[in-house]
């Protein structure tokens, strides 16, 4: 139970490090610059695509999960840290966002 805490605890932390040095404001989509980091997508397939070739279908995801919604997943994350019982499913974001945060 400490263990499945410590995660919550920690995911909010670099969550929340992470979206304070991300570009702020609106995010909404609009023009694409043709430069972009490399972000590729792995399909279950084997098949790969870069992320920015398909910004269509990514565009609103992209915007959708925009720094906007750091705060009130850390704060998620925080309190679910303190609840008795922990809820799995908090633990499962958790361990899926550490898997991903730098």
């Amino acid at each position: 139970m400490t263990e499945d805490r410590n995660l919550l605890r920690t995911a909010a932390e670099r969550l929340e490090a992470l979206a304070a040095r991300t570009t702020r404001g609106n995010w909404t989509l609009g023009g694409l610059l043709a430069t972009r980091p490399e972000v590729i997508a792995h399909a279950p397939d084997g098949g790969t695509e870069h992320v920015a070739e398909a910004r269509a279908g990514t565009a609103a995801w992209i915007a959708t999960l925009s720094p906007a919604l750091a705060g009130p997943l850390v704060a998620w994350l925080r309190a679910a840290a303190d609840a008795d019982p922990i809820e799995p499913e908090a633990v499962a974001v958790a361990r899926a966002l550490l898997s991903r945060l730098p």
